[in-house]
């Protein structure tokens, strides 16, 4: 399929997510995955997306809330920001960042988008001892991220992206420079986020 064709279809399958999400009250997720032929997710859609998100999230930096993704069901999808407002230039530069990583299912596709099944999964490892060198690239992005850890402050992000960083270093021998890229990529405080690398 020619690339002008290529491009043209990601803008409608996107489109079709975006209306279908609308319509229901709900964004599928996955929407992210939608690519344009040069691999970067549609600007428009996610402008949308963004347009969304940025008003109806549900996130919270409680504990309550951090304690509440347990019992979520499967379906239930975390969104939006709990501190800062979300900025639009930033968000678009995080998803396409973060298609760098979309190989690996655990990472989030979308740092403002996240199945609770996924949160589920990922909250466990947080409590996962790692091995010296293991804990040596888990320290490195703690003293180089641009939050000094998984988020701002120590809230459900903190212990997602928390376990997030154990699994990447224990199953696919991520070193501390890559934890702190997503780390950086997956910032879900909001704001401009100009020291993004």
């Amino acid at each position: 399929m020619p690339a002008k064709q290529q491009s043209r279809r990601g803008l409608i399958v996107s489109s079709a997510f975006m209306l279908a999400g609308l319509a229901t009250g709900s964004i599928p997720f996955g929407w992210a995955q939608a690519a344009t032929a040069d691999g970067e997710a549609d600007e428009e859609a996610l402008k949308q997306r963004f347009e969304y998100l940025s008003k109806n999230g549900n996130s919270s930096c409680s504990r309550q809330f951090r304690e509440s993704i347990a019992s979520m069901p499967s379906t239930a999808l975390i969104q939006g920001s709990c501190c800062s407002p979300m900025d639009e230039h930033r968000y678009i530069e995080q998803v396409n960042g973060l298609r760098q990583f979309r190989d690996i299912a655990m990472i989030p596709a979308d740092p403002y988008d996240i199945p609770a099944a996924l949160a589920q999964k990922l909250m466990p490892y947080y409590e996962l001892a790692l091995a010296d060198a293991e804990q040596a690239a888990y320290d490195f992005a703690m003293e180089n991220s641009n939050e000094q850890g998984p988020c701002c402050c120590q809230c459900w992000r903190w212990h997602v992206y928390g376990g997030l960083a154990k699994y990447l270093i224990r199953e696919h021998r991520f070193t501390g420079e890559k934890v702190a890229r997503v780390w950086d990529l997956s910032d879900g405080c909001g704001g401009s986020g100009e020291h993004v690398h």
